[in-house]
């Protein structure tokens, strides 16, 4: 016997796909969601109904954007010489949020990962390319540390030797507050490898 009725189980199993939720939380979601006013659910419909209507990609940059292109690429402030080689937009506001970074960005759309046949050419290389004559001296490869960016920044390094740019990766190491005696080999590893000379 279905004690929850249809619709607010249709609910709760749509919001379980989401990442980050799972069945539990969805389901206080929607028993949160029937407390609220109406008219802040129709906000929240709307929004959700919306969100894809006037979004594209950059571009330039290929990042989300609802203009042709995005307030990064446009703004004239920006340090035009180097470019920020992320994977998806959400890095972007990673790298945003941190505020050291001042260049532009280039969003692949994704890593290599031939366990789910996505290959180079699935990616926004080509378009990175592209942009390398318009004066940059600089990518930075700023893709995950596991095996999928791993793979792509080392195809991303071999492919933009021609381009005659400067081609850094950010650095990995232990993050700020951790402890030594917690950390994995490899993260040890690389932060050992990445060490700095301090004079």
């Amino acid at each position: 016997m279905q004690v929850i009725p249809k619709s607010v189980q249709n609910l709760i199993d749509e919001l379980s796909k989401l990442p980050g939720i799972g069945p539990k939380t969805a389901q206080r979601l929607v028993f949160y969601l029937l407390k609220r006013k109406e008219e802040d659910n129709s906000l929240l419909g709307d929004a959700v109904l919306e969100l894809k209507n006037g979004i594209r990609y950059c571009a330039t940059c290929c990042s989300l954007t609802d203009i042709d292109e995005c307030k990064i690429c446009s703004d004239l402030r920006r340090d035009k010489d180097v470019v920020c080689v992320v994977e998806e937009p959400m890095d972007v506001v990673a790298v945003e949020n941190s505020g050291h970074f001042r260049g532009l960005y280039h969003v692949l759309g994704g890593a290599i990962s031939p366990i789910e046949g996505i290959g180079p050419d699935d990616l926004n290389i080509g378009t990175l390319a592209s942009r390398l004559g318009d004066g940059i001296k600089e990518v930075i490869i700023a893709t995950n540390p596991n095996l999928e960016g791993e793979a792509t920044a080392l195809y991303l390094q071999r492919a933009l030797i021609p381009f005659n740019v400067k081609i850094s990766r950010l650095a990995y190491g232990l993050p700020i507050g951790a402890d030594l005696e917690y950390a994995d080999e490899l993260t040890i590893a690389k932060a050992i490898e990445g060490r700095q000379e301090l004079f």
